[in-house]
């Protein structure tokens, strides 16, 4: 579905990502993860052409993404981003917004069709019972779920998401995560998410891409790129990784300065 072909970009004279190469194939659940400052954002602000590449190409379903309008590629790729500023609306007409790509020319007002559409997502979201609430009003996790809903309203092939479980608690943290699941595994949803949570892109991710300083340091399962070599050397802190005894999937333990010192001195 997307193929980047050594990719060089940043924003102006400053290059942030340097040679990046990535294939994500259709119905993936894709993470990308690294340090603050890496480049993970950068790289999807690239692939919906918010910058644009100082070398190398971006192809969706064997297109550049040059060459396609805006418009196009609003109606295959949708974006969650980190806590955009809404201020005016209700849920309902925020979610709504999700249609204005499908809109057909002098079209000014949402169709029934329309209509139904962003209906079936925040029934999908859980987010219909929201419809009425004022946007500035909801939680971190409704908020969370009701971009997603706008998101889906769009009918993408490929759902991007950047941070979607930032500055929530545990329980919504799972609950964004599963349903981003569901639509991976249930709709065939393509989805690339970056996350700094380890542990979360270990437990929900097909394949991880690990980025450090603008490159890929490492891309391939869970268990291939979470080992304690590998955070070590990127994160520059100390780990113990072990397997969840549930999904056996890689399992990250931090251990702390005291701990490590006391090691040390026995």
């Amino acid at each position: 579905m997307l193929n980047i072909k050594n990719l060089t970009c940043g924003y102006d004279s400053k290059i942030v990502l340097r040679d990046i190469s990535l294939r994500i194939e259709s119905r993936e659940l894709v993470g990308i993860i690294g340090p603050n400052g890496s480049g993970k954002t950068t790289l999807l602000r690239a692939i919906t052409k918010i910058i644009k590449p100082a070398k190398g190409e971006i192809l969706f379903e064997g297109k550049n993404i040059e060459e396609l309008r805006y418009k196009e590629l609003a109606k295959n790729i949708a974006v969650v981003s980190q806590s955009p500023a809404i201020n005016f609306m209700s849920v309902e007409e925020f979610v709504l917004l999700g249609r204005i790509p499908h809109y057909k020319r002098f079209q000014f007002l949402e169709t029934n069709k329309d209509k139904e559409i962003a209906k079936k997502c925040a029934i999908l979201t859980d987010t219909l019972k929201l419809k009425d609430r004022p946007m500035p009003e909801i939680s971190g996790g409704e908020r969370q779920l009701t971009l997603i809903a706008r998101a889906l309203t769009q009918e993408p092939k490929l759902l991007l998401l950047d941070e979607p479980t930032a500055h929530l608690d545990i329980t919504h943290q799972a609950a964004i995560l599963d349903l981003i699941r569901r639509l991976n595994r249930e709709f065939g949803l393509t989805v690339i998410m970056v996350l700094h949570d380890l542990n979360l892109a270990s437990e929900y991710c097909h394949r991880l891409v690990l980025i450090n300083e603008g490159r890929i340091y490492k891309t391939g399962l869970p268990q291939e790129v979470l080992n304690y070599r590998i955070i070590e050397e990127v994160y520059k802190t100390v780990v113990v990784v072990e397997k969840n005894p549930i999904s056996f999937k890689p399992y990250i333990l931090v251990v702390s300065e005291e701990e490590r010192q006391k090691r040390g001195e026995r």
